[in-house]
């Protein structure tokens, strides 16, 4: 068995959670499982190019992320084929990457995790030139996604029929939705692409998405009538919304639920563009495409499969 060799990368910023408590509670903890450790402060500049060096000089097995989903995007993007195995501790404000692989958000119980060595692996995404891990998305999903994330445990219904009334009297987008086989126009409100089945805080928009089927999952909230709207997302985002087949009757779902390994998405009019929640610069064009097992992170259950 390889000597185990932890990088912490603790953000100082992220989410909500008392950063000098949790670099204690790691230290201790590391310790006590006689574990080689160092922790190191995540740079706002989001690069992590500087550890690849590091990782093979100095044999590190293993980069555990603390922070959000944000700072998980980033590591893993930049560290990904260097082959180390990853960890999360939940602390960003939404964490739907770690949610959705069952980690803990208590961060005692996410270290366990860690320190039980059991590793699955996870599929990530290519939109264009951005490495995506969870979920990016076209449209009014960036703004919904970072609103629910932070009011989704103060009753879901009455947020989901307020809030989201104000933000649709903006108008729908228009998209052109390329596939393998035929190509469709959509005028929607948001197309949400995911690998990982949730914005964060358990609020899950793909609820048949799993983090290592080669597939993504697409969401597409097409336009309808306002006072629809929040009921059809609430269906969605509750799992009453089967898989569908694409069909003929398309014009008439209010929402489209797919899943495909690959698709072009035709941005006609220039929509707003998110990358696991943050805000990217938008194109006429996204290409979109699975990257099958592209890291391995610890998780509760997990047995990697060599």
């Amino acid at each position: 068995m390889m000597q185990r060799k932890i990088v912490y990368l603790v953000n100082p910023v992220s989410g909500t959670g008392k950063k000098e408590s949790v670099e204690k509670l790691i230290q201790k903890k590391t310790k006590a499982e006689s574990i080689d450790f160092e922790i190191i402060h995540t740079n706002i500049k989001g690069d992590y190019d500087y550890l690849k060096d590091k990782i093979e000089t100095e044999a590190i097995t293993d980069v555990v992320m603390a922070g959000g989903d944000g700072t998980v995007n980033q590591v893993v993007s930049s560290l990904s084929e260097t082959g180390v195995s990853f960890g999360i501790i939940p602390m960003g404000s939404g964490n739907g990457l770690a949610f959705c692989a069952g980690i803990p958000k208590n961060p005692t119980k996410a270290l366990d995790i860690i320190f039980t060595n059991k590793t699955g692996y996870v599929d990530a995404f290519r939109i264009n030139d951005r490495f995506s891990c969870m979920l990016s998305g076209l449209g009014f999903d960036a703004q919904v996604a970072h609103d629910f994330a932070n009011k989704a445990s103060r009753g879901l219904l009455t947020y989901t029929q307020q809030s989201l009334y104000q933000y649709f009297k903006a108008h729908p987008y228009q998209f052109e939705i390329v596939l393998d086989n035929f190509s469709f126009y959509s005028d929607a409100f948001f197309i949400s692409v995911a690998n990982a089945n949730q914005f964060g805080n358990h609020f899950t928009i793909a609820p048949k998405a799993s983090l290592d089927d080669g597939l993504l999952d697409i969401v597409i909230v097409q336009k309808m009538n306002k006072a629809k709207l929040p009921f059809a997302i609430l269906r969605q985002i509750r799992g009453n919304n089967e898989l569908q087949q694409l069909v003929d009757d398309m014009s008439q779902k209010n929402i489209l639920y797919f899943q495909t390994p690959s698709l072009t998405i035709r941005n006609l009019k220039h929509a707003p563009f998110h990358v696991d929640g943050e805000p990217a610069e938008t194109a006429a064009e996204f290409k979109i495409d699975i990257i099958r097992r592209c890291f391995k992170l610890f998780q509760p259950e997990a047995k990697i499969e060599e």
